[in-house]
């Protein structure tokens, strides 16, 4: 089919959002097959059926490239703890934080689970996501993290979005192994990323790479498996102090090292030479009121590419609005609306390894969205407003 009369956001290039008045995208078999103006429509698309976009804007559809959104409970009595002056370090180490999610993720059924997940997946799919990743972590046990990457695939099933599966079994040390973290790795961690890699569960391999959960030795260890078994890497890194998390992430060439907010001019500098995304959380920053925000400006000056993702999860950001998250990027981050979104577009999908999303150009999936507004900088402006006029997936309105 053929997309006529839009005002067409391309992002072709990290410089500018690549606009075509009157623009024509041609779609063949979920592909964008052609995009520019109408004046230059090749004769070969000029009898394929038309849908006048009547002067919208047309963008990639935007990527959420990190969130938890497989989870049971939720934890807004810690909320009210952290408004009332306790750390998110001292609610984990109180036996709060993401262990508390662990016993709520054992006890609930795989189709409970389900059925909350796709509650906060709707909410993203209105607002124009067609592909997200989803973490494990919450199981921190072998059936359990088993139960949440399964969850994660039914997730495709049951909506029209794309999911990738990140195995996020060293997120933090389970009750059961208190103070034997190695132990875990080894008895737990590594023995269950195995099993889920021969079942077809695992697109990626995560971990949390900070003083409350995990060291860089040990992230390493499961690292090395992941390599091992054929299986690209990310790290949650310093989000809260900085312990190496990003070096490590760059010595495995990761396609993504995520928080980053204690990264330093030293760490820019190796996630571009690796050719590492930096992932931005700013919902996870504005939910835990940190001051430490990311070093936006030294991943300006070494060209390190940034992508934007709502963290979404029970504790440090229960967002799932990626408009919102924009904004919030934009805000509390300082970045330009181009830069939000292009993280939410073509940078998330190279964190994701999809070199093929997140641009319109011939080739790209055909996943787009057409919105109501004048201009691409009105995403990211305006707060609590969704202008998403309708969306395309795999080539399909």
């Amino acid at each position: 089919m053929l997309l006529t009369n839009g005002h067409i956001a391309t992002l072709q290039n990290d410089d500018s959002f690549g606009l075509i008045e009157g623009g024509v995208i041609a779609i063949d078999r979920a592909h964008v097959a052609w995009v520019g103006s109408a004046a230059d429509l090749p004769d070969e698309y000029a009898n394929h059926t038309r849908h006048d976009l009547e002067g919208r804007l047309v963008t990639p559809a935007l990527i959420d490239c990190h969130t938890h959104v497989v989870f049971g409970g939720n934890r807004a009595a810690e909320f009210e703890q952290r408004l009332n002056g306790a750390s998110y370090a001292e609610v984990a180490k109180a036996g709060g934080g993401i262990v508390s999610t662990v016993r709520a993720t054992r006890a609930a059924s795989e189709d409970a689970l389900l059925s909350d997940a796709l509650k906060r997946v709707d909410a993203m799919i209105a607002e124009g996501v067609t592909l997200i990743e989803v973490k494990s972590g919450y199981g921190l046990d072998h059936d359990t993290e088993l139960k949440m990457l399964r969850v994660a695939h039914k997730i495709a099933d049951a909506r029209s979005i794309h999911v990738r599966a990140s195995f996020l079994g060293a997120h933090a040390v389970p009750a059961e192994y208190a103070g034997r973290p190695d132990v875990y790795i080894d008895e737990m961690c590594i023995p269950t990323l195995r099993a889920a890699h021969a079942m077809g569960l695992v697109d990626a391999v995560d971990g949390f790479c900070e003083g409350i959960a995990f060291d860089v030795a040990q992230i390493e260890r499961v690292f090395a498996v992941a390599v091992e078994l054929g299986l690209p890497v990310k790290l949650h890194a310093e989000q809260l102090s900085n312990i190496g998390g990003t070096q490590l992430a760059t010595k495995y060439a990761a396609l993504s090292a995520d928080h980053v907010e204690y990264a330093t001019d030293s760490d820019a500098m190796a996630l571009a030479k690796a050719g590492t995304v930096a992932v931005v959380l700013p919902g996870a920053f504005y939910t835990l009121r940190e001051t430490q925000a990311p070093p936006i400006q030294s991943f300006r000056d070494h060209g390190v590419p940034m992508a934007v993702a709502t963290d979404c999860n029970p504790g440090s950001s229960p967002l799932a609005s990626p408009l919102l998250t924009m904004n919030m990027a934009c805000t509390l981050f300082r970045m330009t609306p181009l830069e939000a979104l292009l993280g939410m577009t073509a940078h998330a999908a190279t964190a994701l390894g999809e070199e093929k999303r997140g641009r319109i150009t011939a080739g790209a999936h055909a996943d787009l969205n057409i919105w109501d507004v004048a201009h691409p900088a009105e995403l990211s402006y305006r707060i609590g407003f969704n202008p998403l006029h309708s969306r395309i997936f795999k080539g399909s309105l």
